[in-house]
């Protein structure tokens, strides 16, 4: 019998998780005769009962693991703690804990990777149906960009929910970055992906955890990670001053030798100096964040800290 991991990162879920565990272990009782299944809960530092509800499962299913975190380190740090305990399984699953991941798609997304034919099928959304139109939009304007500038392609509506074999996990833990975007790593790694249409679903309960803000350290996180394209901004930058200010000199020498009529240009002179100095600050704040990165990076530091758990589980 093959064995199948379904890892769920949980951020302060109490008002939800019961109920994806009732729905979920409906889908994956009817696979019974062909897999054996564990749900991997991982606890990302929450301050409600999210760890309490996981151990109550827990006591009355031992296909139920959890692992909780000393703090909330965040969604990619709860996703490779999960996959590091669920490596050992044939099949890995990842998908959250708010049911908008409908897990009625389990069964047909096993039975392609099963199949031999694909490493990975994952779920592509087909609208953004019940997402707030302001984060929609920046959400498609961040993946027109980062793929106008990185060396991979990400697609804006694939999901982190899917269902991957043994060595595509091991693809991914095997990248030792501390700075983690799950979305450029899956695409980094290729292997074969069966893309499956999935309809938007609303939170079944709670609030989202993603705000604008974290929405948008999560771009940078991507941008930065999987393109040095912001580093060569310099170069452009400069090539296009330089054109610019052999181009004033010309007109400021014909137009000289045209009229004797003195114009100020002092405006226009510190309207350049604030522009230029603008440019070059937003320089060194790229190379800044690069070096940041650099800097984290070299420290070496765990990347999560386990408070406790039910499984055997390492630090990664």
């Amino acid at each position: 019998m093959k064995t199948l991991g379904l890892v769920v990162p949980c951020y302060n879920e109490q008002e939800v998780l019961e109920l994806f565990y009732d729905e979920t272990m409906k889908v994956v009782s009817s696979l019974s005769d062909n897999y054996s299944c564990e749900l991997v809960f991982v606890d990302d530092g929450s301050s409600d009962r999210t760890c309490e509800i996981m151990k109550g499962l827990a006591l009355k299913d031992p296909a139920v693991k959890y692992i909780s975190f000393s703090r909330n380190f965040g969604k990619e740090a709860a996703m490779l703690a999960g996959m590091s305990y669920a490596v050992k399984f044939d099949y890995i699953g990842i998908m959250d804990a708010d049911l908008q991941h409908s897990p009625s798609l389990i069964p047909e997304m096993l039975s392609f990777v099963d199949s031999g034919e694909y490493d990975v099928a994952a779920a592509r959304r087909e609208d953004r149906a019940g997402e707030d139109k302001l984060k929609s939009k920046l959400s498609e304007s961040f993946y027109k960009v980062i793929n106008k500038v990185s060396e991979i392609e990400i697609s804006d509506s694939a999901q982190d929910f899917r269902i991957m074999s043994k060595k595509v996990v091991e693809a991914v833990l095997s990248l030792p970055e501390n700075i983690r975007f799950s979305k450029g790593i899956f695409s980094w790694i290729g292997f074969k992906v069966k893309w499956i249409p999935h309809e938007n679903r609303e939170r079944a309960a709670g609030q989202t955890k993603w705000s604008i803000r974290k929405l948008f350290k999560y771009a940078i996180d991507g941008i930065l990670g999987y393109t040095n394209s912001p580093l060569r901004l310099g170069f452009i930058c400069g090539g296009a001053f330089a054109f610019i200010s052999l181009f004033a000199l010309i007109y400021g020498i014909v137009r000289n030798s045209v009229s004797a009529e003195y114009i100020s240009s002092v405006p226009y002179i510190m309207a350049a100096m604030f522009f230029i100095g603008a440019v070059i600050l937003v320089l060194i704040g790229i190379l800044g964040e690069y070096l940041g990165r650099i800097y984290t990076e070299s420290k070496q530091r765990p990347k999560y800290i386990i408070s406790e758990t039910n499984t055997r589980q390492n630090i990664i």
